[in-house]
């Protein structure tokens, strides 16, 4: 796989301090990485010169000199990353800048889930991504997610959304370009992605939940992201909610999976209004006020709440962040959603920040270009 160039240590930790927080004045800097002012200004000057740290006005007066100090900040500018989410019929893509902001976005449909045919679709999309970058500099890096079981950000294991199972994804793509590669689990990189650039920013402890083909969760604590194998699977998909709920495909009555997935709920919905209808045309029709599709959203709502109470009992989160391509139903059955939360929390519990993500498969794509981002600066993969 194409080789990663990561900073050096400790020019890594100054500019991981200016990207997730700056700007940043040398004074600041110095304490949070525990540096001499001299020590910092010499390990800093030939990364302004390189032009990837700038120097930006309106600090704070310096009374050693004067006059206004300058804090430093990152060029975002400096790298540009691609990610790319596979799903089991598209592949969406996204170019980044070194901050994670979307400069540009493309999708593609995926007929043929062979892995070479796949990669190929891959690289096309990144080379398309690629000559949008101002400049017409090269990437550093391309990040690629997928639902499944990833391992040393190279192997899916297991991906069953494209029936793949022991595939080298990383080294097929590293097989035909120079850019250096990470694959990894879609639900880790989202969770990346919150917590370094999206509403879990600055969050000790916070919690996502995402509803869409699955059902996933995801967890930081102490500012990192809580990882294991199992994370990969969804186990949270098989939490009872509703006793008396629908079935899912291994027998569980109203687990997770069979309430709130797109599939079970447009499933349910069409079911009781007698004919096929889509995710957001459900919604609508609940929305409007047709009681069939009404009960079935509001029993959804009422498994939502109980899940995301569940979630926050058990991990007492200074934040919820709700995700995924279904989360409108967050919306939609508003209500019946916290009259569930609230019931399974204690009155005195402290009441709980949620932020919805908006749904839209790019997000997840914006996941796979943070990883790399973080491979990049972090120099792990």
């Amino acid at each position: 796989m194409g080789a990663w160039q990561p900073l050096s240590s400790p020019s890594r930790q100054v500019a991981l301090e200016i990207l997730l927080d700056g700007p940043l004045s040398r004074a600041e800097l110095s304490r949070r990485v525990g540096l001499s002012p001299g020590s910092l200004t010499r390990l800093t000057k030939p990364m302004v010169e390189s032009g990837l740290l700038v120097e930006v006005e309106g600090g704070p007066t310096d009374a050693r000199v004067g006059r206004p100090s300058q804090p430093l900040d990152l060029d975002a500018n400096a790298h540009h990353f691609v990610g790319i989410k596979l799903t089991g019929d598209s592949a969406i893509g996204v170019l980044t800048t070194l901050r994670a902001d979307v400069i540009a976005s493309v999708e593609r449909p995926l007929t043929d889930p062979t892995p070479s045919v796949v990669a190929d679709l891959v690289l096309e999309l990144t080379d398309e991504l690629a000559i949008q970058v101002p400049g017409g500099t090269a990437i550093t890096g391309l990040g690629v997610s997928i639902g499944g079981r990833v391992a040393d950000g190279s192997e899916v294991r297991w991906g069953p959304y494209l029936n793949w199972v022991d595939v080298p994804f990383g080294a097929i793509l590293a097989a035909h370009t120079s850019v250096p590669v990470v694959v990894t689990n879609d639900l880790t990189s989202l969770t990346e992605a919150t917590h370094w650039f999206g509403a879990g920013r600055n969050s000790d402890r916070f919690v996502l939940l995402t509803i869409g083909a699955g059902v996933g969760y995801g967890l930081v604590i102490h500012n990192r992201i809580v990882d294991s194998p199992d994370v990969t699977i969804g186990l949270i998909g098989h939490h009872p909610l509703i006793p008396d709920g629908p079935r899912c495909d291994r027998g569980h009555h109203g687990c997770a999976l069979s309430l709130l997935t797109v599939g079970a709920i447009t499933e349910q919905v069409g079911a009781a209004v007698g004919r096929p209808v889509g995710y957001d045309e459900a919604l609508d029709l609940a929305a409007k006020g047709d009681p069939a599709a009404r009960e079935v959203i509001g029993r959804a709502g009422r498994a939502l709440g109980k899940l995301i109470a569940a979630a926050a009992n058990f991990t007492m989160p200074e934040l919820v962040v709700l995700g995924g391509e279904g989360v409108r139903l967050a919306e939609v059955a508003h209500d019946d959603l916290l009259t569930a939360l609230h019931a399974d929390r204690h009155p005195s519990a402290a009441e709980l920040r949620m932020v919805l993500q908006p749904a839209d498969f790019s997000e997840w794509a914006r996941g796979a270009a943070v990883v790399a981002i973080q491979t990049f600066v972090l120099g792990t993969t």
